[in-house]
C-alpha cells in the first residue's frame, strides 16, 4: 500500500502548482526538494526589509486570463511594469527598442525618421551579404544586422548576447534571435502581455499559498535514496534534470548558469530602475538588479534607507552549479529527444518544468503547463 498518491520532486512553480491542484482534489501528495527552501528559482530572501530574488529577477507576465486569475486567487499581484534600461559606455537607452531608444540613438523624433534610419542600415547589410553570395543569415550576428542594422546591433545586442552565451555572435545560431521587437511608438513596456506584476509580499507568498496543507520536505535529494522515494507513491511528478533521472545514459545536457554578486548599499535608491542591462562587452556582468523597485514605488522607495543590488554574471554550467538556461543547439536538441522518448513511455512518472523538459520557460507558461497536466489526469 503506497503512502501517497503523488510524490512531487521539486517545489518550483510546476511542482507547487501541480501539488495545489491534486491536493484540492483530495489526493495525498508529498513534495520534496534538495534545496533548503521551497519555491525553486522564484524563492526570495528578505534583506533589509526587501525581497531579494535569490536566483535572478522574476517578473510575472501573461495574456492568459485563466493563469492570471489563478495566481491572483493565491496572492494579489501589484502593478509592476517591466521597463529595463540599457547602459552602453555610460549612455542610457530604453528597452525594448522603441521611439525613445531611437531618439537616444540618433536624435530622430518621428516614426518615419526612425524607420528610414533602420531600413537604410538593413539594406546596407543585405547588400554586403549578397555580394558574398549569402542569401540567408548564417548566424546570430547576420540575423540581428538584417533586422535592426549596425548601430543597434553593435551597441545594444552584440556585447550583451556574447556575455550571456559565452560565445561570439558569429558562432551562435540565427534562430536564437529570429525576431527582434521594434516599436515605432514611445512605449517602454518590455512585455506585450496584457497582465504583469509581482506578488504583493514577494514570491514566497505565492509558493506558500500553493503548498498550504501539502506535506513538504526540504534538503532532500531524490537520487541519494531513489528506491525509497519511488516506493512511497503511486505516481511521481519529476521536475528535475531529465538526463539525471536516466543516469545520463546518452550523455549530459548542457546549460548556461548565472552567478550573482549581491551588495547591500547604504542609500535608498541606487539606479532608479529594477533592471539595467550592461551591453558593453568589456563590462563583465550582464545586468544590475535593484530589488526594491519590484515592489516599492514613488516615495515608498525612500522609506527604507538601504537598498540591495545584484550583479549578474552569465557563465558556463558545471557540476554543482544551478542549471538555468538550456543550450539550444543541434547536439543538445538531439540528445534531449532521446531522453524524451524514454519519458514518453513512462507509466508511473510524469515530467514537467524547465529542467525536465529542457526548455526555457517563463513563469506563466510553467503554471499553464502544470494545469494542463493536471487536467489530463482527472
Amino acid at each position: 500500500m503506497k503512502r501517497y498518491d503523488y510524490l512531487i520532486v521539486g517545489s518550483g512553480l510546476f511542482g507547487a502548482t501541480f501539488a495545489y491542484l491534486v491536493h484540492k482534489e483530495g489526493k495525498k501528495c508529498l513534495v520534496i526538494d534538495k534545496r533548503k527552501h521551497l519555491g525553486g528559482n522564484v524563492y526570495c530572501e528578505n534583506v533589509e526589509g526587501i525581497n531579494v530574488h535569490k536566483y535572478g529577477a522574476h517578473i510575472f507576465h501573461t495574456s492568459n486570463k485563466k493563469v492570471w486569475d489563478f495566481v491572483n486567487s493565491i496572492v494579489e499581484f501589484n502593478r509592476y511594469t517591466n521597463s529595463p534600461v540599457a547602459n552602453y559606455k555610460g549612455r542610457l537607452y530604453n528597452l525594448p527598442f522603441n521611439m525613445n531608444t531611437f531618439y537616444q540613438m540618433w536624435g530622430v523624433v518621428t516614426p518615419e525618421q526612425a524607420h528610414e534610419k533602420i531600413e537604410a542600415q538593413r539594406q546596407e547589410v543585405l547588400a554586403m551579404m549578397r555580394e558574398k553570395g549569402v542569401t540567408e543569415p548564417r548566424n546570430l550576428e547576420e540575423q540581428a544586422l538584417t533586422l535592426v542594422g549596425k548601430d543597434i546591433y553593435e551597441k545594444l545586442i552584440k556585447g550583451y548576447t556574447e556575455k550571456q552565451w559565452g560565445r561570439k555572435c558569429t558562432e551562435l545560431p540565427s534562430f536564437i534571435i529570429r525576431r527582434l521587437p521594434v516599436r515605432l511608438v514611445y512605449d517602454n513596456n518590455y512585455f506585450n502581455d496584457k497582465y504583469q506584476g509581482i506578488p504583493i509580499g514577494g514570491y514566497n507568498k505565492l509558493v506558500s499559498g500553493l503548498l498550504e496543507g501539502v506535506e513538504t520536505k526540504t534538503g532532500v535529494d531524490f537520487f541519494e535514496n531513489r528506491e525509497y522515494w519511488e516506493g512511497l507513491a503511486d505516481r511521481i511528478v519529476f521536475t528535475g534534470k531529465i538526463d539525471e533521472f536516466y543516469d545520463y545514459r546518452f550523455g549530459k545536457l548542457e546549460y548556461r548558469t548565472v552567478r550573482f554578486e549581491n551588495e547591500v548599499l547604504d542609500m535608498p535608491n541606487y539606479q532608479g530602475n529594477a533592471v539595467i542591462n550592461y551591453t558593453e562587452r568589456d563590462v563583465p556582468y550582464t545586468r544590475v538588479i535593484e530589488h526594491k523597485h519590484f515592489e516599492m514605488f514613488g516615495q515608498e522607495i525612500y522609506e527604507k534607507p538601504k537598498t540591495v543590488i545584484s550583479r549578474e554574471y552569465s557563465v558556463e554550467w558545471k557540476e554543482g552549479m544551478e542549471p538555468y538556461y538550456p543550450v539550444n543547439d543541434e547536439r543538445n536538441g538531439d540528445l534531449y529527444m532521446k531522453y524524451k522518448s524514454l519519458a514518453d513511455n513512462e507509466s508511473k512518472v510524469l515530467f514537467g518544468g524547465r529542467l525536465a523538459e529542457y526548455k526555457y520557460y517563463d513563469m506563466a507558461p510553467v503554471i499553464e503547463s502544470a494545469i494542463n497536466l493536471f487536467q489530463k489526469m482527472i
